[in-house]
C-alpha cells in the first residue's frame, strides 16, 4: 500500500506545497503565457505532475500511471459522456432548423443583445447546468450567442462568466450531495450554508455580463434588468436550497430570473441601432422578427423539456433505485493507495455508473428528441458521432487534464496544497474558498473539488475553531470561480464557437474576473466567521 507523505520536500510544508502546486502551474502558464494549445498543456502538466508524484512523493511509478488511467477514465465517463450527449442534442436542433426558431423565441424576449446575454448565458444556461453541468452550458450558450452576433470570443467569455454562479447546485446538486458525502454533514445543513453564500454572487454576475457585452455604457443603461434578474435568481436559490431541495436550486433560480426578466419594462426596450453596431458582429439575428409556426416553436422548446423531464422521472425512487443499482464497482487494477493518514482511499475502488448518470439520461432525452424532431436514425447516428469528431481535442484535454488531478490526489500533492492552506489558522475563514478555487481550477468539476478537499476542510475548521459546516461550503462556493478558468471549460467553449487553439487568450480575458469575484468570495466567507456576518448562517 502506497502511503504518501505532506512534506517529503526537506521535511519543509511550504517547499513542498511548492513542488506540488507546479503541475498546475505547468498548465495555466502554458495556456495564458505560451499560448500552447489546451491538449498539449493538459499532457504536459500530467508528465510534471507524474514527475512529481515519483520523483518527490516516492509514487511507485505502476501506481503513478494507474492513477492516471484512472483520472483519465472518470474525464471520459462520467464527464465527456455528458458534454457529447448534450451537444449532440444540440446538433439535431442545428440539423431540423429548430435551434433557429428557439433563438429567434429567445431574440423576441428583446431585441438587446445586453439582456439576450441575460436570458440565454445567465438564465438558459443555469438551466442546463442544473441539468447536466460538465461543460453542456458553455458550449450550447456560446454557439446560441454567436447565433444571435456575438463575436466568438466575447460569446465564449460571456458564456464561462455566466457558468459560474449555478455551478455548486448543478448537476441536480451532484457537487453539494458530494460535500455532505464525503464530509459526513447534514445535506440539508451544507446546501443550506452554500445557499446563503452564492446567493450573494448572482447579484454582482448579471451586472458584470451586461458590462462585458457592452462596457460603461451596457451597466448605465440595462442595470436595471439584470439587477431584477440577479435578485429573482439569488431569492430562488436561497429559498430552494434552505427550504426545498438542493437539487431544485438551481432549476428554480433559473426560472425566476427568466421570469423576472420578462416582467422588467426596461428589459423590452428595442435597442439602439448603435449598440446593436457595437456588440454584434454579424446580421445573424436580422432574422428575429420571423414568425414560426407554434408547432415549431414546440418542437424547439422541445429537447429541453424532455431533458427536464427524464432527470426528473430519474430521480423518483421507484426509478431512481433501480438505476443505482446497475452501477457496476470493481477494484481497480495495480493500485493500492493510502491517504497520508493511513486510510485506504475510495479510489482503490471504481465506480461505472452506466445509467445513474447525467450522460446517459441525456442521451435518453436526446432519443426522444430525434423522435419529435423527426430526425432518422441513421441521421442522429451520424450526428452522434460528428460531435465525437468535433470535441476530439477537447477529449485529450479533459481526460489529462482529469488524469493529472488523480495523480496529484492520489500522490498527496493535493493533500500537502491543502494542509499548506490549512496552516493558516485564523485566516483560514478567507482561504478556504481558495482552496475551491484550485480544485475546480484542476479538475474542471466542483463535486471533484469536493470530493478531493471537503474532508480537509472540515478537519481543518475544527483544529481552527471555525465552522465545519462554513469551511466545507466555502470551498464549494469558492469552486465555482475556478469553473471559468479549468482548461476543460476553456476547451469546450473554444470547440464550441470555432476558436480551437486559442484557449489562452480566453484564459486571459476570464482571469481577472474569475480572481475578482473569488476575492468577494473570501471576504464573505470571512465575514461570516466572524459577527459581520455570522448572523447569515443557520
Amino acid at each position: 500500500m502506497f502511503v504518501p507523505q505532506l512534506e517529503p520536500v526537506a521535511g519543509s510544508l511550504a517547499l513542498s506545497a511548492l513542488v506540488a502546486a507546479l503541475p498546475l502551474a505547468t498548465v495555466l502558464t502554458l495556456l495564458g503565457a505560451a499560448r500552447v494549445r489546451a491538449p498539449r498543456a493538459g499532457l504536459a502538466g500530467l508528465a510534471v505532475a507524474g514527475l512529481v508524484a515519483w520523483g518527490a512523493y516516492d509514487m511507485p511509478v505502476g501506481q503513478t500511471l494507474s492513477s492516471a488511467a484512472q483520472g483519465a477514465l472518470f474525464g471520459l465517463f462520467p464527464i465527456l459522456w455528458i458534454v457529447v450527449n448534450a451537444l449532440w442534442v444540440y446538433r439535431m436542433t442545428v440539423r431540423t432548423d429548430h435551434f433557429d426558431v428557439l433563438r429567434r423565441s429567445f431574440g423576441r424576449l428583446s431585441d438587446d443583445p445586453r439582456v439576450q446575454a441575460l436570458v440565454i448565458a445567465f438564465c438558459f444556461g443555469a438551466l442546463l447546468e442544473a441539468l447536466a453541468g460538465f461543460g453542456a452550458p458553455v458550449a450550447i450558450c456560446s454557439v446560441m450567442l454567436v447565433a444571435l452576433g456575438f463575436d466568438p470570443v466575447r460569446a465564449a467569455v460571456v458564456a464561462l462568466v455566466a457558468n459560474t454562479e449555478p455551478v455548486a447546485f448543478g448537476a441536480m446538486g451532484t457537487p453539494v450531495v458530494t460535500l455532505a458525502q464525503v464530509t459526513e454533514l447534514p445535506l440539508d445543513t451544507v446546501a443550506s450554508v452554500v445557499g446563503r453564500q452564492t446567493p450573494l454572487l448572482a447579484l454582482l454576475v448579471p451586472l458584470l455580463l451586461v458590462a462585458l457585452v457592452d462596457g460603461r455604457r451596457g451597466l448605465r443603461e440595462t442595470w436595471r434588468p439584470a439587477l431584477a434578474c440577479g435578485f429573482a435568481f439569488a431569492l430562488a436559490q436561497f429559498a430552494a436550497a434552505n427550504y426545498l431541495s438542493a437539487q431544485l436550486a438551481d432549476i428554480g433560480a433559473a426560472l425566476a430570473g427568466a421570469a423576472a426578466l420578462a416582467a422588467t419594462p426596461s428589459a423590452r426596450r428595442p435597442a439602439s441601432e448603435r449598440v446593436r453596431a457595437a456588440v454584434l458582429t454579424g446580421a445573424h439575428g436580422a432574422d428575429v422578427d420571423r414568425v414560426d409556426p407554434r408547432p415549431e416553436v414546440l418542437r424547439a422548446y422541445a429537447p429541453y423539456a424532455l431533458i427536464v423531464a427524464v432527470f426528473s422521472i430519474a430521480q423518483l425512487g421507484p426509478v431512481k433505485e433501480p438505476l443505482e443499482r446497475a452501477t457496476q464497482r470493481f477494484d481497480w487494477p495495480f493500485l493500492d493507495a493510502a491517504s497520508a493518514e493511513g486510510e485506504r482511499l475510495g479510489a482503490n475502488v471504481f465506480a461505472l455508473p452506466l445509467l445513474a448518470t447525467g450522460g446517459t439520461l441525456v442521451l435518453l432525452a436526446g432519443l426522444g428528441t430525434a423522435r419529435v424532431l423527426r430526425v432518422p436514425l441513421r441521421a442522429a447516428l451520424g450526428e452522434w458521432l460528428a460531435t465525437v469528431r468535433e470535441l476530439r481535442a477537447a477529449i485529450v484535454t479533459v481526460t489529462s487534464v482529469l488524469a493529472l488531478a488523480y495523480v496529484m490526489n492520489l500522490s498527496g500533492q493535493a493533500a500537502t496544497i491543502g494542509h499548506f492552506v490549512a496552516a493558516a489558522g485564523g485566516g483560514l475563514a478567507f482561504l478556504s474558498p481558495v482552496l475551491g478555487w484550485f480544485g475546480v481550477a484542476v479538475t474542471g468539476s466542483d463535486t471533484s473539488a469536493n470530493a478531493l478537499f471537503g474532508g480537509l476542510q472540515v478537519t481543518a475548521a475544527r483544529e481552527s475553531g471555525l465552522s465545519p459546516e462554513l469551511l466545507a461550503a466555502a470551498g464549494s462556493s469558492g469552486g465555482v470561480l475556478g469553473k471559468m478558468v479549468s482548461p476543460q471549460n476553456l476547451t469546450i467553449a473554444c470547440a464550441a464557437v470555432g476558436l480551437t487553439g486559442r484557449e489562452g487568450d480566453l484564459l486571459r480575458r476570464v482571469l481577472p474576473w474569475s480572481l475578482g469575484l473569488l476575492l468577494v468570495m473570501c471576504l464573505i466567507v470571512l465575514a461570516q466567521s466572524t459577527p459581520v456576518l455570522g448572523w447569515m448562517l443557520p
